[in-house]
């Protein structure tokens, strides 16, 4: 640094000291810097507003589920539904792109002619994406 030692002949150091200069300066760097002022500017955004009342639609991007109770009743996604709604969801699902997947779950106690219905809306609504759940509730009964 500035501690330079001379010669020994007893002349004085011509050379500044500037070791005291640098720290003021870093000390004003330094209180410089903590008074700027924050920036304010602001990009203005309009978000959409999630309105709890608002219902969600009935067809799901995902999955939905087909379900027939032993008293005949026929639920999409748990809301019942009548054979003309049924296809209305059925279509609407077939010409989402990508495709949910259709999921159908008959009860063991169901009627027969009422699941055969069902399954024969389905195939006329062009689904592809149909599987079977709950297959497991007829592994004692073969």
């Amino acid at each position: 640094m500035a501690m330079s030692g001379g010669s020994d002949d007893g002349e004085p150091m011509m050379e500044m000291n500037t070791t005291p200069l640098i720290d003021v300066m870093l000390v004003l760097l330094i209180m410089f810097i903590i008074t700027l002022p924050k920036p304010t500017h602001a990009v203005k955004v309009d978000l959409p507003v999630n309105d709890p009342r608002q219902q969600k639609p009935p067809v799901d991007p995902q999955k939905n589920k087909i379900a027939i109770d032993p008293a005949g009743t026929i639920t999409w996604n748990g809301a019942p539904v009548d054979d003309v709604t049924l296809r209305q969801y059925l279509d609407t699902a077939a010409g989402m792109n990508p495709e949910p997947e259709l999921h159908f779950q008959p009860d063991p106690n169901a009627r027969y002619e009422v699941v055969d219905r069902t399954l024969a809306v389905i195939k006329r609504s062009q689904v592809t994406k149909l599987g079977f759940i709950g297959n497991e509730q007829y592994r004692s009964d073969f």
